[in-house]
């Protein structure tokens, strides 16, 4: 791997094709954000037509008494097991984008196929609401979960966390916040090319990914953290890579992208769980950038990181 910010030429063939053909340059959106064009930059992805769900799945909202407009969604197989398996998940969107609207797809078909219960957090945005709003929102999600796991049909000691990108970092976060608290047991945590580095210091934070960029990463930060970000002021539970006790943390699968600006704080997160006797699952792929795994079926790399992370949750969930 080159040291040089350039990683293009590496960049998996048949991504490279999508994002040359695609009409909207999303890298140049994203590294445009601004306290200025945050609102309009929501708006447009909001604006982006929903995928078709299957009526084999129900979708409820539900609110979180005493967290302002914070939510979540509730996804149940229509013929639902006793005493489900239960993923709490929070979505993508460098802690300043996209809605929990983001993650029908995943549960509708992880619902279906994995006979799980989904509780996708609709948790409140930076820079409006920086750290620690938003983690107390994904905090909040899952406490109301182990409250509320009789009638959802849940199992309390079968309910994992996860998510993408930032919803990953506040995964970790929320994994370190739950074990410190000792309220309630995670079974295990899904971070998929999680952001967990604020300090952004690694060889491939400077990298040019043509989805998240260095330009766009240091918004979304300075949108949590504020002045904090880069200092000594910053928790553990606001960026996980700065956690230096990874003990007693549920079981984990980290995921992330070779070309990923995450991807050498991924690793090396990766690397200090199972030091800390954590079972855990890295899995990096060659080729691929920030998001890869949202190109779906449509290119060799990222059917092959969805099926693997079908494959590890169905192996938790059984």
């Amino acid at each position: 791997m080159t040291e040089s910010n350039d990683v293009s030429s590496l960049l998996d063939p048949e991504i490279a094709a999508m994002l040359a053909a695609s009409p909207v340059n999303i890298g140049e959106v994203l590294a445009s954000l601004t306290p200025e064009s945050v609102v309009t930059i929501r708006e447009m992805f909001a604006a982006t037509p929903p995928p078709p769900l299957s009526d084999e799945v129900t979708r409820e909202d539900m609110s979180l008494e005493g967290r302002g407009t914070a939510s979540v969604r509730v996804h149940r197989p229509r013929v639902q097991r006793t005493n489900a398996p239960c993923v709490v998940w929070m979505h993508g969107g460098g802690l300043v984008l996209g809605d929990n609207r983001m993650d029908d797809a995943r549960f509708d078909k992880w619902c279906r196929e994995l006979d799980i219960v989904g509780v996708s957090v609709e948790y409140r945005l930076a820079p409006e609401h920086p750290y620690p709003t938003p983690l107390e929102d994904c905090y909040a999600a899952l406490a109301w979960t182990h409250r509320n796991a009789a009638s959802l049909g849940v199992d309390p000691t079968r309910i994992g966390i996860g998510g993408a990108s930032a919803g990953a970092g506040l995964a970790a976060g929320l994994a370190l916040l739950a074990r410190d608290r000792a309220e309630f047991a995670v079974d295990f945590q899904v971070l998929i090319y999680p952001m967990i580095d604020d300090r952004q210091v690694t060889i491939s934070s400077s990298w040019i990914d043509p989805i998240w960029s260095p330009a766009a990463n240091t918004f979304g930060w300075t949108s949590y953290l504020g002045s904090d970000k880069g200092t000594d002021k910053v928790a553990p539970y606001a960026a996980a890579a700065r956690a230096t006790d990874l003990r007693g943390l549920p079981r984990a699968l980290v995921v992330v992208g070779a070309l990923d600006g995450f991807s050498d704080e991924d690793i090396d997160y990766a690397k200090r769980l199972r030091h800390a006797g954590v079972p855990t699952d890295l899995n990096v792929y060659a080729g691929a950038p920030h998001g890869f795994d949202t190109f779906g079926d449509l290119t060799t790399v990222s059917r092959r990181c969805n099926r693997d992370v079908d494959e590890w949750l169905a192996a938790r969930v059984v």
